[in-house]
């Protein structure tokens, strides 16, 4: 099932069941879509997406494409590469994504696969990993390359955690409609130009991989959201570089999931 988090037309968030030949409302749920829910037949109208869900923790991928690695001259990792994204950077569809006024001046675009963990999972083996999600959804990992890379000394946090910096949506997508979820097609979309275009069988850890080794880690939290890692084609290594301006409307595509659309402001 679909399920999309919106604001009501009487101002109330609600989680829903979404349709796509419904698009202006969907049903509300009740209970915890983490844990026991309803799909009841109350309806209710959609005045604001919002994203699928509020993450405990975003935990991310870099380098987890080969080409990706590749084009920004990387070796391809022994180990999934972990950093962290703050929980303020999240939007849902159609929110703005910000340029902030103190800079950056360097803001890329990355798409990538979310995961969603849906109860507590710690030191997880591979087999076992489907068990712990709840679904996926749809991820910009929007990324200021002169703070990741210049200002911060290689630190990445900063760089990838202002606010309005992680867009996810625009509804989550429940595993048992997505069977296969290594083997989506994702692409990106800026001004109707195709600049990302790639499969998630691409991927070089898969999901079972990355979620079963980020757990001997830590301890992964309920509505935890993990980011796949992006393919090539991202604006930092095209010759000229693109960057995102204001006007700019860019969209994440994934296979089964569907289209999650924001257009960039300046603050």
């Amino acid at each position: 099932m679909k399920i999309i988090r919106f604001l009501s037309d009487n101002h109330q968030i609600l989680h829903g069941l979404f349709k796509i030949d419904e698009p202006d409302q969907a049903n509300i749920i009740e209970g915890d879509i983490l844990q026991d829910f309803n799909v009841t037949h109350k309806k209710a109208k959609i005045k604001q997406v919002l994203s699928p869900i509020l993450p405990s923790n975003i935990l991310a991928l870099g380098f987890n494409y080969r080409k990706h690695a590749d084009e920004i001259k990387m070796e391809a990792p022994e180990f999934p590469v972990l950093f962290i994204k703050a929980t303020n950077s999240v939007i849902g569809h159609e929110a703005p994504i910000v340029l902030p006024i103190a800079g950056p001046d360097k803001v890329d675009y990355e798409a990538e696969l979310a995961v969603i963990i849906s109860k507590i999972a710690k030191n997880i083996p591979p087999d076992e990993v489907f068990d712990y999600i709840l679904g996926y959804t749809c991820a910009n990992d929007v990324s200021a390359r002169d703070w990741q890379f210049e200002k911060q000394k290689g630190q990445w946090a900063r760089g990838k955690s202002f606010d309005t910096f992680c867009p996810l949506g625009p509804y989550l997508v429940t595993k048992d409609e997505i069977t296969e979820p290594d083997h989506l097609c994702i692409r990106t979309i800026i001004n109707n130009k195709l600049l990302q275009d790639s499969n998630t069988s691409s991927m070089i850890f898969n999901i079972a991989e990355i979620v079963s080794n980020l757990s001997q880690s830590m301890t992964l939290l309920p509505a935890t959201v993990i980011l796949t890692g992006t393919p090539e084609g991202v604006g930092f290594t095209r010759q000229p570089p693109i960057f995102l301006k204001e006007g700019d409307k860019i969209t994440i595509e994934i296979e089964k999931i569907g289209r999650l659309s924001n257009p960039v402001r300046k603050e």
